[in-house]
């Protein structure tokens, strides 16, 4: 089995519902991996990887709960949908809030289980694909170099190309070439593009001063703005 197809994980601390879940999901294609207890699924590895989890509620040592917020903290983010013989709302509240798909209640309806893990695995494929975008701008952000860098940071913050050189001692020639090579290397064709690549970085944009003329005596002379200043080859 690849590592990138999804995995249908069942923790469950009771062997028949464990061994029952994993031969229902098998049947209807899901590729599905059981597990006696959360130390043995986080002994797997397997929360790093596509799938969702199918998680008992109360399992001895760590619970399913214990299980989502050792998860969480790993920073992992697998889509979890809980199980409980037990209608118990405080805890189905809790663990919803923490980003659990649903809570069912033992014994389990076939339909709500196969939906429910319909609904985890489009969360988890938008998620990977997520990552796999941050961590594909990653690799385009580190190509830059330190300078290139603080021009990005200063030019989606809404700083003109003068303003940019004024603030690293340079030539707006010499921004302007930076500012070239930045959109170049982190493949963008535009102002607009630069600032949503700035804002996933978490680089901008942000509230920056402006620096009108002491002269000034209306809007005429008001600074035009990042769009005004656009043409990185001018």
């Amino acid at each position: 089995m690849s590592e990138d197809q999804p995995v249908v994980c069942v923790v469950d601390d009771d062997a028949e519902v464990r061994r029952a879940l994993e031969r229902l999901l098998r049947s209807t294609g899901y590729a599905a991996w059981a597990f006696p207890s959360a130390k043995a699924f986080i002994e797997s590895g397997r929360g790093q990887h596509p799938g969702c989890l199918v998680l008992d509620v109360r399992m001895p040592e760590l619970s399913g709960l214990d299980l989502q917020q050792a998860l969480d903290e790993a920073g992992c983010h697998m889509p979890i949908i809980f199980i409980t013989g037990y209608g118990d709302v405080p805890t189905a509240v809790r663990a919803i809030r923490r980003g659990a798909v649903d809570m069912l209640i033992k014994p389990v309806d076939e339909r709500q289980l196969f939906a429910a893990v319909s609904r985890a695995l489009q969360i988890d494929r938008a998620e990977q694909a997520i990552r796999a975008e941050q961590a594909e701008l990653g690799r385009r952000y580190a190509r830059l170099t330190p300078r290139e860098r603080q021009v990005f940071a200063l030019v989606v913050a809404g700083l003109l190309n003068k303003q940019v050189a004024a603030r690293l001692g340079t030539s707006e020639r010499t921004v302007k070439v930076h500012r070239a090579r930045v959109m170049r290397k982190l493949g963008v064709e535009s102002f607009a593009e630069l600032v949503r690549l700035g804002t996933q970085l978490g680089i901008g944009p942000a509230p920056v001063a402006r620096f009108p003329s002491p002269s000034y005596n209306g809007a005429s002379q008001l600074p035009q703005g990042p769009m005004a200043d656009m043409r990185v080859g001018e």
